[in-house]
């Protein structure tokens, strides 16, 4: 493209759309959102478009489709819309952002991955983690080769509340919906491919999660091509706010990262030392990172670069979520080559 700003239409108008829609408006330069889409349009959404600067607002995402002057669509639908909207896009000549997952059926992926590849348009899935700032310096350190060969990846993801209960039902369940989060973090971490699960769970929390055949609380076990061993911890409800720390240990040395806290006090007493906890969620621990990965996108639209998070990031890791489902229910380790075809 040349210099001209980035046109956007954006698909979908929750709390992740919102977001998206917030930061490219205020932060992100060379993109502008022109078009907003969500289905259950009403005057809240369209008064925070307009207070946005968002110009135009319709109930039809294929108002955004058809119109020739949207270059690119941010899709922050419900995961059983993604595809289908990859498609639509891909069809028009349209870049592509997509929340994750892709969807929860490998078909459907695979289907959109097609239609993007003849298009030759640009996909970015929406894994935001390998933006933050800590993440990246653990895999920046494990990549550079200065610890020698990595041996071990951990990492803990807990998250300080559960969601609702009606939105577990379309989830596809922890590891779909939470745990890819961290199969994505795995892969990117070890720099390698996933080829063994070992998934457990339990419900701890709420039982109401037996109701949809779900777990709150879960431990993962990986097997990576090069050898690499990982280690993965979930629960839904960190009363301490949200829980977020990777670790590699390597040949030559270990890196790991903590939690970002609310501030980094430390008050020190004869009674005790207490600092403070960590931020309380995903919207306030990972807003930098949003905006790093929209960033991101644009830059790999406007300048004709490979977007850093592709289909196939979002594919490996919807095959990773899809094997530790089945190797929690089968009470067995599962290998990837069972389901990768």
């Amino acid at each position: 493209m040349d210099s001209k700003v980035l046109r956007i239409g954006l698909i979908g108008a929750g709390r992740i759309g919102k977001l998206h829609g917030s930061n490219i408006q205020a932060s992100v330069p060379g993109a502008r959102v022109v078009r907003l889409a969500e289905p259950l349009l009403n005057g809240g959404h369209e008064a925070w478009a307009a207070q946005t600067g968002i110009s135009k607002a319709t109930k039809d995402p294929a108002d955004i489709m058809n119109d020739k002057d949207i270059d690119a669509v941010f899709i922050c639908s419900p995961t059983y819309t993604h595809a289908d909207f990859i498609v639509q896009a891909a069809r028009k000549g349209k870049h592509i952002f997509c929340e994750k997952p892709i969807h929860t059926d490998i078909q459907k992926i695979k289907e959109a991955l097609a239609e993007v590849d003849k298009a030759g348009v640009k996909l970015q899935i929406g894994f935001v983690r390998r933006f933050d700032h800590n993440h990246k310096k653990v895999h920046d350190t494990v990549a550079s080769g200065m610890l020698g060969k990595p041996h071990i990846v951990k990492i803990t993801s807990r998250d300080p509340e559960g969601p609702p209960l009606d939105y577990i039902a379309g989830s596809g369940g922890i590891f779909m919906d939470m745990t890819i989060h961290d199969f994505d973090m795995a892969r990117y971490l070890a720099g390698s491919e996933i080829t063994e699960v070992a998934a457990y769970g339990a419900v701890n929390i709420d039982p109401a999660y037996k109701k949809y055949g779900d777990v709150d609380t879960a431990a993962v076990m990986l097997k990576f091509e090069n050898g690499v061993i990982g280690l993965i911890d979930n629960s839904r409800a960190a009363r301490y706010g949200y829980d977020q720390r990777t670790e590699v240990h390597c040949d030559k040395g270990c890196v790991q990262v903590a939690n970002d806290l609310n501030d980094t006090s430390m008050i020190s007493t004869a009674g005790g030392v207490v600092c403070e906890k960590p931020t309380w969620f995903f919207l306030e621990r990972y807003n930098n990172a949003f905006i790093a990965e929209a960033a991101a996108f644009v830059d790999a639209v406007n300048n004709n670069k490979n977007p850093p998070v592709d289909g196939k990031d979002g594919l490996m890791s919807v095959y990773a979520a899809m094997a530790a489902d089945k190797s929690l229910k089968e009470n067995r380790l599962v290998k990837l080559s069972e389901l990768v075809s």
